[in-house]
């Protein structure tokens, strides 16, 4: 059997998002799911049982890896699912797409409007402090390659120091536990849907590089 591979979405997103990703990935002759997540309303930690649910069927399959992608809070739900997961030894390799591994800027300008982030309670977990809190393992299990965008086309985006793809600060990306890591000329919006971002994402799962 092939190897598989879970696609998890990123804020105030749902499986849709993934599909363009998800095509590529099956045409490469992988089997993907995709899930809807509560990333919305709920902090990104509370994911957690849901994707372990999942991972749990898809390790039946004892002849098939399982690799992980996500896009932008769906990565970080990567780094949390592999601290707490009882399936570790069925995951392959891992792939965050314009992740805040240090938390977001943005967020913290959302926390300064009255009510925000209490109904967006995603983006209240995407502070750096609270990021933090939740002791993410600086040396993951498994291979985890991370691709950062660079297209700093949205308005939001000008209240972002450094390079940035319109969301997500590149510095914010990186961090010392990744195997590999790349930045390509996107937006945060746009860059899992682009051609190049599911070669390096298959790139990836095959050799564990870009």
């Amino acid at each position: 059997m092939n190897d598989q591979v879970l696609l998890l979405h990123g804020f105030n997103k749902n499986s849709r998002d993934m599909k363009t990703l998800s095509t590529y990935l099956e045409e490469q002759g992988y089997h993907c799911r995709s899930l809807n997540l509560p990333l919305t309303r709920l902090e990104f930690d509370k994911s957690v049982l849901l994707v372990e649910q999942v991972l749990s069927e898809m390790a039946l399959h004892k002849d098939a890896r399982i690799h992980l992608v996500g896009h932008s809070t769906g990565g970080l739900l990567i780094r949390k699912v592999l601290k707490e997961t009882d399936n570790l030894a069925a995951i392959g390799r891992c792939v965050q797409i314009a992740t805040p591994n240090h938390g977001s800027q943005l967020a913290y300008v959302a926390s300064k409007i009255v009510g925000y982030t209490q109904y967006f309670r995603t983006l209240r977990s995407l502070h750096t402090t609270y990021i933090e809190q939740l002791n993410l393992s600086k040396d993951p299990p498994c291979p985890i390659g991370a691709i950062a965008g660079t297209r700093n086309h949205l308005w939001l985006g000008k209240l972002l120091e450094g390079d940035n793809d319109g969301r997500i600060e590149l510095a914010s990306v990186q961090y010392p536990g990744l195997t590999d890591f790349i930045s390509v000329p996107y937006g945060h919006k746009e860059i899992h849907h682009q051609r190049e971002v599911a070669d390096l994402t298959v790139r990836f799962l095959k050799l564990g590089q870009f």
